[in-house]
């Protein structure tokens, strides 16, 4: 191992267990001032983003009634997949996070709001704030990780079925709402175990899932191709291409918030008796930003800000660009690096990872600057046994 690697294989090695504490509490005074000054203004922006994704699908829907025309096919299409990527990312996903459930409106509360998307809300609060946010990229706890289908470490034993792993992934991507919604059902763990499978519990999720995907599917591949009459075959590939690409992009973005090289993973011993200011830094070291311009953060549901979203899931998303500079400052005051790349550099970092993984250790060069899950326990060990300063 080089000097680089071994640098980068303690990237907490250097923090007292004060210093850990010492952020936890700096990061919580950030969230405070974003929680003082919630108002009219945060409430504005997510009513003006509603009123114009629901104008936006709805012109583009009456534009494919005449998708029989190449050009208004293009333009419908183009405005679906912009209104659907929209309605999942920066409404849906942040609505049901409780963001704005603060303003104590019935129809934008995490309670209420159901998404555009296969996966039913109730099970994908579950999953998602429940579990992902809970057990940030630790192996094993973290469906978000891989997806459950993935080798996403070098320490999980290699078999030779992760060979097809960039297949799957790639399918994965493709029907990715379909995806979410199985690993929501955790539908791999329960079909494996008959007493599982007849469970009433998994018999009655799985039949609001199902009903679910029936109205998505009835509701784009046949209502709406339905009605446009002379134009519905191809209002129906308007539909499916619409829904290809808010998959593709979708997928995308939680890859580069959660796989690039050099995001850290963790094992489950490694939380074991976790602080407040540990599971900030556990945040802090397993999340990855992307740069950009305002546009490419709204199309990502400020998810480009993946960092701020993992260390305050609940703060309105519209705030993050406002408090990145000082998480970023606490980042380099503590010697910790904030992962931040543009898109095309953290999706290729991310495939590079998946194509890496899916071969035996050694096989592919990891790049001198990423961190280990190795790295990780041996961080966290030393940190734990470290007398303070």
């Amino acid at each position: 191992m080089t000097t680089i690697q071994k640098k980068a294989a303690n990237p907490a090695a250097h923090l007292s267990p004060e210093d850990v504490e010492e952020i936890g509490r700096r990061l919580d005074e950030i969230r405070q001032s974003v929680l003082d000054t919630r108002g009219e203004r945060d409430a504005a922006y997510i009513r003006r983003v509603i009123d114009a994704q629901r104008k936006l699908e709805l012109g583009s829907r009456a534009v494919l009634l005449f998708s029989i025309l190449p050009p208004a096919w293009v333009v419908g299409t183009t405005g679906l997949a912009i209104a659907k990527i929209i309605e999942n990312m920066e409404i849906g996903h942040n609505v049901m996070h409780g963001q704005w459930d603060w303003m104590r409106d019935p129809k934008i509360h995490s309670t209420t709001w159901e998404w555009d998307n296969a996966s039913p809300a109730d099970q994908w609060k579950h999953s998602h704030n429940e579990l992902h946010h809970t057990y940030t990229n630790v192996v094993g706890k973290d469906n978000d990780l891989g997806y459950g289908i993935m080798r996403v470490d070098e320490e999980q034993r290699w078999h030779p079925m992760y060979l097809a792993q960039p297949l799957w992934n790639f399918i994965n991507a493709c029907f990715f709402e379909y995806g979410i919604a199985a690993y929501d059902l955790e539908l791999g763990k329960n079909l494996a175990s008959k007493k599982r499978r007849s469970s009433p519990d998994f018999k009655a999720r799985a039949k609001v899932t199902l009903k679910k995907i029936r109205n998505q599917m009835t509701k784009d591949y046949v209502l709406h191709p339905l009605l446009s009459g002379p134009s519905a075959l191809t209002t129906l590939s308007a539909n499916f291409t619409a829904n290809l690409v808010r998959n593709l992009w979708t997928h995308s973005v939680i890859m580069c918030g959660h796989f690039p090289e050099g995001v850290e993973t963790f094992e489950k011993t490694s939380i074991d008796g976790e602080t407040r200011g540990e599971w900030y830094l556990r945040q802090m070291l397993g999340s990855a930003n992307i740069s950009g311009s305002q546009a490419m953060h709204f199309m990502t549901g400020n998810l480009s800000h993946q960092v701020e979203h993992h260390l305050f899931p609940d703060l309105p998303s519209n705030r993050y660009a406002e408090i990145a500079p000082q998480v970023r400052a606490l980042f380099d005051e503590y010697g910790l690096r904030y992962h931040s790349a543009p898109l095309v550099a953290q999706v290729a970092s991310a495939w590079h990872k998946v194509f890496r993984l899916s071969l035996p250790n050694g096989f592919m060069e990891a790049p001198a600057s990423s961190v280990t899950l190795l790295a990780t326990k041996r961080g966290r060990r030393e940190l734990r046994r470290r007398p303070a300063a």
